[in-house]
């Protein structure tokens, strides 16, 4: 029963080191996307360009960043609950 605890507890320290690197990566990520993004505004103001062609990166990068952001921050699934579940049908005999 020790070892059990011990193992639980590793794995949910692995998995909050884990978390928090992806949430570390992520801010750096979007820190990233502003301030490059600023930076072609503002090159596109003082050009004087009619056309807002900074959407283009914003949009396209921006695409990329909110996968990110919902890789990070959603619930992580399967659930523990769901997979010890599946498993308890795959170790039932076939009817």
């Amino acid at each position: 029963m020790m070892d059990e605890i011990t193992t639980d507890d590793e794995e949910l320290r692995r998995l909050a080191i884990e978390r928090i690197r992806k949430r570390s990566d992520f801010k750096a990520h979007l820190l990233a996307y502003v301030l490059v993004n600023a930076f072609l505004v503002a090159i596109w103001a003082v050009t004087g360009a009619d056309f807002f062609w900074p959407i283009f990166p914003i949009l396209g990068w921006g695409i990329g960043v909110a996968f990110n952001g919902r890789d990070v921050y959603r619930r992580p699934f399967p659930t523990e609950t769901q997979i010890r579940r599946e498993i308890d049908t795959l170790r039932e005999p076939h009817r």
